[in-house]
């Protein structure tokens, strides 16, 4: 059943689609256009403005499974109706990565199939600017996907967003690489919980090896205890190649000065845990120097002033560290 349910997953979405393109509606173009490196070529901005999201999926090219799965489930006057619908589209690729077998059972099992399509489709029409502020969304099926923004991917249970803001006349369709099925996230909350993180913020920077020059410039400030205090702190830590790319000699003045020293290392810490998910939602963080740092998120980047973040949620035992490609100056 769980096989079937992989298979028609995609196939239903896109019958959504098809179904709730036919009637007419305003297409939003306000959403910025977040596109990652994907196979799947969006038709021209004038020709979404005339197709609903059936239409579409089938132009592009790539959703030939979905449409089927779409078709069989009779989902396509749906997906061609009024909406506004967002539909989380999974390519062909993403349905033959299914077990062998699972989409063919899901197509002689027209209500799991269904069940699988519609937990692909969210009601009204939400741009990926909008979904990266989200942690979950709720489908039309009536369970939630569960969000998630690590660095620069987006994910929607465990399926990776590839491409974005794909316009129709109806709605918009974010593709994904994967199959999503109704439930994964139950089973996986019936696991045995994962152990605590043993180290902490300081322990786990010199454990990564990738920021000497931080942990050697918190040692000089005399801020290793704070980092090791109960906390919970944000630290949004700039690797070696990042210091590295300051004026030469920087560091060097910086360990002769500790208030300046101080001064910048804690403008990149932020009181409180604060994963990506709630990162991205926000326009401005205050950090524990008392000056505010920019976020702004575009596409697939989120910025901290003029740094990228490169990775997140790096659990401690006391916060959370995000990587950052550039030193933070106050």
């Amino acid at each position: 059943m769980r096989k079937l349910m992989k298979l028609i997953g995609p196939i239903l979405a896109l019958a959504l689609i098809a179904a709730a393109c036919s009637d007419d509606s305003s297409t939003d173009t306000s959403a910025p256009e977040t596109t990652s490196p994907a196979a799947t070529e969006a038709p021209t901005t004038e020709a979404v403005a005339a197709m609903d999201i059936v239409d579409t999926a089938v132009a592009a090219g790539d959703f030939t499974t979905l449409v089927a799965a779409i078709q069989a489930a009779g989902l396509v006057d749906t997906l061609k109706g009024e909406g506004p619908f967002t539909v989380f589209a999974p390519t062909d690729a993403a349905f033959a990565a299914l077990p062998e077998g699972t989409v063919e059972a899901l197509l002689e099992d027209i209500p799991a199939l269904t069940d699988i399509l519609l937990y692909h489709v969210v009601a009204g029409r939400v741009p990926a600017a909008d979904v990266v502020g989200l942690t979950t969304a709720t489908t039309v099926q009536g369970s939630d996907v569960a969000v998630t923004v690590n660095g620069a991917t987006v994910m929607v249970n465990d399926a990776t967003v590839t491409v974005t803001d794909i316009e129709s006349s109806n709605g918009i369709i974010h593709v994904i690489d994967a199959v999503l099925i109704p439930g994964a996230d139950e089973a996986m909350e019936d696991e045995e919980p994962a152990e605590e993180a043993a180290m902490d913020i300081v322990d786990t920077a010199v454990a990564a090896g990738d920021f000497t020059t931080l942990v050697a410039a918190i040692q000089a400030a005399g801020l290793v205890d704070t980092l090791k205090g109960e906390g919970p702190f944000t630290v949004f830590a700039p690797t070696d190649a990042a210091f590295a790319a300051l004026p030469e000699g920087t560091v060097e003045a910086l360990l002769e000065d500790i208030p300046a020293l101080t001064d910048i290392l804690l403008y990149h810490v932020v009181a409180g845990a604060v994963p990506a998910a709630d990162v991205v939602g926000l326009s401005s963080a205050t950090t524990v120097q008392g000056s505010d740092v920019t976020i702004t998120v575009e596409g697939d980047s989120v910025m901290l002033n003029d740094a990228t973040v490169t990775a997140t949620d790096i659990e401690t035992s006391n916060g959370i560290i995000h990587v950052i490609d550039a030193v933070l100056i106050p």
